[in-house]
Formats: structure tokens, sequence, C-alpha cells
């Protein structure tokens, strides 16, 4: 399940080839997971490579035993058997959302992050043509939605909540897409991909 394709900028918008060029991060090497200690998790953040480019995020369904009806990016847990943790995210990705692993184009990873569930999430970038076919697992998955990367990467969108539990200081994002209440995690992910391509908080878009 490779997923390293040269970029051929005829097959993108400006839009996109001005995201994939700040994007600085290298595909790191598929590598056997790394034992240290936590439970490893990935999830894929999907751009849709539309004139101006998308990202694609599920509502959870509202009968999971866990994270009932939070706004997140299809992923999940990584398996014993997965070579790497690319691997996971495009497995995960299609399992909740049918999306063909061989339609993605992987640009990298960002650095995980530590989850509330005690996971370390490892999130992956990838491209997907506008004409991918999306079909929810209906018992994962209540809904698909996209937002436009220019509104996603709008950093005046993020309103942090800090946290204190059990001694430790947390911070947490709040954002609002229409009707899309999105926040822990999955606000922070965008977040932290908005500060690296738009470092200065310049539009990526002009």
């Amino acid at each position: 399940m490779s997923n390293e394709t040269p970029l051929a900028p005829s097959r993108y918008s400006p839009a996109v080839l001005a995201f994939i060029q700040r994007f600085q991060l290298q595909l790191p090497p598929t590598s056997p997971l790394a034992v240290c200690g936590h439970r490893h998790a990935a999830v894929l953040i999907p751009i849709i490579c539309r004139e101006q480019p998308t990202l694609l995020l599920t509502r959870r369904s509202d009968f999971l035993r866990k994270h009932a009806g939070q706004v997140a990016f299809p992923g999940g847990a990584a398996d014993a058997s997965d070579p790497s943790l690319i691997y996971t995210a495009l497995r995960e990705a299609h399992e909740e959302v049918a999306i063909p692993p061989a339609a993605v184009n992987v640009l990298g990873t960002l650095a995980p992050l530590d989850s509330s569930s005690g996971f370390q999430v490892t999130p992956v970038i990838g491209l997907l043509p506008m004409d991918v076919p999306l079909h929810p697992c209906q018992d994962e998955v209540a809904e698909l939605f996209e937002i436009p990367l220019e509104e996603a990467f709008n950093l005046a969108r993020y309103h942090p909540l800090d946290i204190h539990r059990g001694g430790s200081h947390h911070r947490i994002y709040l954002s609002w897409y229409q009707q899309q209440f999105v926040w822990g995690l999955t606000a922070t992910i965008i977040r932290r991909l908005a500060e690296q391509i738009r470092p200065d908080d310049i539009r990526i878009y002009d």
C-alpha cells in the first residue's frame, strides 16, 4: 500500500499547488511501528483537490461507544500487522469511508499528538481526487462534510479553552463550521497544520 507518487503539477489547481508548496514535511520511510510504551493510532487528513481544495471530515455515529457524535478524521488504532502508521491511516479511511488507498497521494505526516484516550495519534496528510467515491460505513459514520481549506486554516476560527484536571493543565480548541462543532484533537490537528502552512497567517490562495 505505497502512495509515494510523484506530483504532476498539471493535475492540481493553483490553490492545491500552493498548499503543496507550503507543506514542508518529507514523507517518512514506511518502517515498522516503533515500540516505545505508547498505543499508536493514525488518522488521515483527506484534502480533496477541487479548484478550491477542501478538508474532508466525518461526524461519528451517535451509537458508538466512544466519542459518539464527534467530528473526526477517518482513522483508528494501529494493528500489530500494520507495516507503518501511514498504512494504518489508509486502512482505517478505507474501512470507514471506502477511500481507495491507491487514490490517496500521501504528502507526509505531522508530529504525533497524545489523545485523551491514551493513544499517540499520527496525522497523515493525503490528497484525494475530487471524483473519489466516498461511501461512509453506517455503523461508524453518521455523515461526511467538507470545509474549504481557506476556512479551515483561518487561525481566528479556533478558540482556546484551558482545562485544569488532576493538577495538570490542558488546552483544547473549539471551532464551528456551519452546523458542525469541531473541537478537541481534531481541531488541534487542523490548527497545527494551519500553523505550519501559514506561520505568519498569510493567505495561501492569494
